[in-house]
């Protein structure tokens, strides 16, 4: 189960934060609109609304999520940039899965990405790189975390739902 589940495995926060790291997390996170829109390419309505393993949600439910996801990563980040350790919420997000949105069509949230990444990326491309070990935000449930954390979690967000979709995929024949 945990394969299917986490088939990157589950995320690993780095200790220490490096130039090259920043780098590469930002590669991830400016691949995944793309891997994830090829990931889903081709599929049908009926293979979008089944569940990508026992119990868990549907492969629509999971890219609508990575969407929500992802936003609150980008807001988190630019909330650190812009104020001092501000608070930030966690949200419910099997409520959250539940919501009418989320049977709506996929491109809604492939496009929500793309903009997203590209604005992230962006932004993160123009900073020094001490503001990513100095800036940070205070979670409601996983405490201080700075932006280089923040972006690591983000990173690994993307990869790893966009590795569900795929592998499923795989799975099924698809």
């Amino acid at each position: 189960m945990d394969e299917i589940r986490y088939p990157i495995g589950p995320v690993l926060l780095a200790e220490r934060i490096t130039p090259e790291l920043i780098d590469t997390w930002m590669q991830m996170v400016a691949s995944t609109p793309g891997d994830l829109r090829a990931a889903v390419q081709g599929l049908t309505a009926e293979q979008l609304d089944t569940p990508y393993r026992e119990g868990g949600w549907t492969l629509r439910q999971v890219i609508h999520h990575l969407a929500d996801g992802q936003l609150h990563f980008y807001l988190r980040f630019k909330k650190g940039l812009t104020e001092q350790e501000p608070q930030v919420q966690a949200y419910d997000e099997n409520v959250w899965a539940t919501l009418p949105d989320m049977n709506g069509p996929v491109e809604y949230s492939l496009a929500m990405l793309e903009g997203i990444h590209a604005r992230w990326v962006a932004l993160m491309q123009a900073m020094e790189f001490n503001l990513f070990t100095e800036r940070a935000v205070t979670h409601s449930e996983r405490g201080r975390m700075s932006l280089a954390t923040v972006l690591n979690y983000g990173a690994w967000h993307g990869a790893h739902h966009t590795a569900q979709v795929a592998a499923h995929r795989k799975r099924m024949g698809w």
